[in-house]
């Protein structure tokens, strides 16, 4: 089967989706529990907001190609992102594992978007390189604000446990 750079671009866009649906999963699971770190819920919060934002742009792309998410992608990404955001939960230091994965994800996103980009140049793909890149500073920027909470968290939770507080969440 010979590849050609349109659909090797489809490809990128039903995987970078099937990231968003995960990543949406692991941030909904994590918000639930975040009642001793408002920041932290906070800037997951306005990223899920970002997030919804994202996978509209990417769902557009793939209807203007009339292309549509891989289901068996999503099905897959959306159960390990559950199984992620879950796995964590029994540590006393869910809050530090979460925060360290979550910064690792976002680079993980910014990675995926920069590639989108350059297989959209390549594929003579330009119409929605303006709504990548919001996304891709969308993501940077989440990146950010999750390696500037680690430090306050990670102090955060050193002190509601050397209270006895449960600081997990």
């Amino acid at each position: 089967m010979t590849l050609d750079a349109r659909t090797i671009y489809v490809t990128a866009l039903k995987n970078t989706h099937a990231l968003e649906l995960q990543a949406l999963q692991i941030m909904e699971r994590q918000v639930e529990r975040l009642e001793n770190y408002p920041d932290m819920e906070a800037a997951l919060r306005r990223h899920i907001r970002e997030t919804h934002g994202q996978r509209d742009r990417l769902e557009e792309a793939l209807a203007s190609l009339s292309e549509s998410p891989s289901a068996l992608k999503e099905g897959f990404l959306g159960f390990v992102g559950n199984m992620m955001a879950i796995a964590h939960v029994p540590a006393q230091d869910e809050i530090l594992k979460n925060a360290f994965a979550n910064q690792a994800f976002e680079n993980f996103e910014i990675a995926a978007y920069t590639s989108l980009l350059t297989l959209g140049e390549a594929a003579g793909q330009t119409a929605h390189k303006a709504a990548f890149t919001m996304s891709l500073r969308e993501e940077e920027g989440m990146a950010k604000a999750v390696a500037d909470l680690v430090a306050p968290t990670t102090q955060r939770y050193l002190d509601l446990t050397l209270r006895g507080e449960s600081a997990s969440h």
